[in-house]
């Protein structure tokens, strides 16, 4: 059931045939890649929160997905897959891109595969930079 159900949400999801950057409200790069991944690029000294941040902003402003949407780490942070001498964190919406079975982690890391979290549960890391955006 959970396969179907994430196949059929995966399938909603719009995504570009090309890479193209995204700018998340922390000013992180977001790249889309092949299929539902998408890469977060790491700059600013961000840890993990910003990165989560930066996917979950992907995922819920560029690509519309609900705050229920699962979002997995792919490929640990590590060298990026876009662009030589830069370091990523390679995200994914379908767990059967996984090399790993899903896990769901109640911690912030970026350095472990196949943990998720929800858009909706990432975003909230972000919300110092959308007061900030806002003016509040």
């Amino acid at each position: 059931m959970r396969i179907i159900l994430a196949a059929a949400i995966t399938a909603t999801i719009p995504f570009a045939a090309s890479a193209r950057n995204y700018e998340a409200v922390n000013g992180l790069d977001v790249i889309a890649l092949a299929g539902s991944s998408f890469e977060v690029i790491e700059k600013y000294g961000e840890g993990p929160r910003g990165i989560w941040c930066a996917a979950a902003s992907y995922a819920l402003y560029e690509v519309g997905a609900p705050n229920s949407s699962r979002m997995y780490i792919k490929s640990p942070r590590g060298p990026s897959v876009s662009g030589v001498g830069r370091t990523s964190v390679v995200f994914t919406f379908d767990p059967n891109d996984l090399p790993s079975p899903p896990r769901k982690s109640v911690t912030v890391d970026v350095d472990q595969q196949s943990i998720g979290l929800t858009a909706g549960h990432a975003i909230q890391f972000c919300r110092d930079y959308i007061i900030e955006l806002n003016g509040l």
